[in-house]
């Protein structure tokens, strides 16, 4: 699931599935799972059935699930090793996820896209081009923060607006970030596993148009209808400046300093660790948070009130994807050993769905299985897990295995937009959008968004580009 959100999580999930999780993948069962799909469960049918409950309550709802596998884990495996897979939890991927994803929330909060910005069909669509091609260098967050804030207000004049933010999530938040290692986290983890920088651009590039240019063509055509239907509102409630300027846009170098972070901390490796209670930190990963954190206060100080209050920011966005994050994270843990156990474990059908009868891998199941995960797990393990299941050679998948690795690539990435838990910025678009009175889809209602109109155009890329 993902999240993560950009590419200095890669490097730490990297480091889940080899020392995470203190126990063997192979000696869980599958009830192990359970707690993860309660947790999502949770996420999905909570919010329609007591929403005041969900809404005042969601962090002790993820508490509760955390409970659910940290107490029958301890009194199974050992309070010890217990505590020693969560503090690696929180100190190698959560506390990355989460410092991350606040720097980019905080410097894009900073920066008010000004002018006559009208939501109409050919605007919208402009807009989702521009964030398509951003995505692919400051990564699917960084754009999705940037860009969703000028989006609702170009179309806060208009009565029906979800399907612009659903469009946005496709297209933004996940599609657009397929070319680069930056663009989203599984792509920077093959990147330091040893594949080259411009191999996705070179090799799923055509899938990557296909998607995002039908999908921006399917957009056009659900935003026409509503927008010769409805019309805009006789007033609108945040009236434009007549003339286009950045407020704020000192806030760019705050955004250039995170990506620099980012990718510095994959490539530049000093060789020095430090054991924390069984938990390797990387001496890059700390000066890479720490300046973070440095960046998030800088970009707080020089932000003017003036621009903050025009792009209506709040820490609510923030504070919602933190909670449900740290439950997601931590009940996932057994359900990606065991799927790293590979024949040995629980989920072995897996590991034979994807293989021929001749032994090779299977290109499109490749695709399905490690997109399909990836639309509920974190996507940088999941993308891991692929990747070694399909021998984890970059110079063969480069090579004679190419099409095997575009599938797990495109996979991991296009398909984390199938639930709002499928990349974070999906869920912090959609949190975004409701702390502005957007009345978003369910996460079943999403689902139906995501079955309907990307599902279909997964199968022709399928057909087309996976055998």
């Amino acid at each position: 699931m993902a999240r993560s959100s950009e590419a200095g999580l890669a490097a730490a999930a990297g480091r889940c599935l080899s020392a995470a999780f203190a126990v063997d993948g192979s000696a869980l069962g599958a009830a192990w799972g359970l707690p993860f799909a309660g947790t999502l469960l949770s996420i999905a049918v909570l919010p329609l059935l007591a929403p005041q409950v969900w809404h005042h309550h969601q962090g002790k709802v993820m508490a509760a699930w955390t409970l659910a596998f940290a107490l029958p884990f301890a009194f199974t495996f050992g309070a010890a090793t217990t505590a020693q897979a969560l503090l690696h939890t929180l100190l190698a991927e959560y506390l990355p996820f989460i410092i991350l994803l606040v720097a980019l929330f905080t410097a894009s909060g900073g920066i008010y896209v000004r002018g006559n910005l009208h939501g109409s069909p050919g605007l919208n669509t402009a807009l989702m081009a521009i964030g398509a091609v951003l995505a692919s260098l400051m990564g699917t967050t960084g754009a999705s923060m940037l860009l969703i804030r000028p989006l609702i207000r170009a179309n806060d004049n208009r009565k029906h607006v979800a399907h612009v933010v659903v469009f946005f999530i496709f297209i933004v938040s996940n599609a657009g970030g397929a070319l680069t290692p930056l663009g989203d986290p599984p792509l920077f983890l093959g990147f330091l596993k040893g594949v080259d920088f411009f191999w996705t651009l070179k090799h799923i590039l055509p899938e990557t148009l296909f998607l995002v240019g039908a999908l921006l063509a399917i957009f056009y055509v659900v935003d026409s209808y509503w927008y010769r239907r409805e019309g805009v509102l006789p007033e609108d409630p945040t009236p434009d400046s007549p003339r286009f300027g950045l407020d704020g846009a000192v806030n760019l170098l705050p955004l250039a300093a995170i990506m620099a972070l980012v990718l510095i901390s994959g490539v530049w490796k000093p060789g020095i660790n430090f054991m924390v209670w069984g938990t390797e930190v990387e001496l890059q990963q700390i000066v890479r948070d720490g300046l973070l954190i440095v960046v998030i206060f800088v970009s707080l100080k020089i932000t003017p009130a003036a621009v903050h209050e025009a792009n209506q920011f709040s820490w609510a966005p923030m504070q919602e994807v933190a909670k449900l994050f740290i439950g997601i994270f931590v009940t996932m843990l057994p359900v990606l050993a065991m799927l790293k156990a590979g024949e040995a474990g629980a989920f072995a059908a897996v590991t034979r769905a994807v293989t021929g009868a001749d032994g090779q891998p299977l290109p499109w199941a490749y695709f399905w299985f490690s997109g399909l995960l990836s639309s509920f797990l974190d996507n940088a393990p999941t993308y891991l897990v692929f990747f070694n299941l399909a021998g984890g050679d970059p110079q063969m998948l480069m090579g004679p295995l190419a099409t095997t690795l575009a599938a797990i690539s495109a996979g991991s990435v296009f398909m984390g937009a199938n639930s709002y838990i499928g990349n974070a910025p999906n869920f912090m678009v959609k949190a975004i959008a409701e702390d502005r009175g957007i009345r978003m889809p369910s996460f079943f209602g999403y689902l139906l968004w995501s079955g309907g109109i990307l599902l279909p155009l997964f199968v022709l890329i399928t057909f087309i580009w996976m055998r």
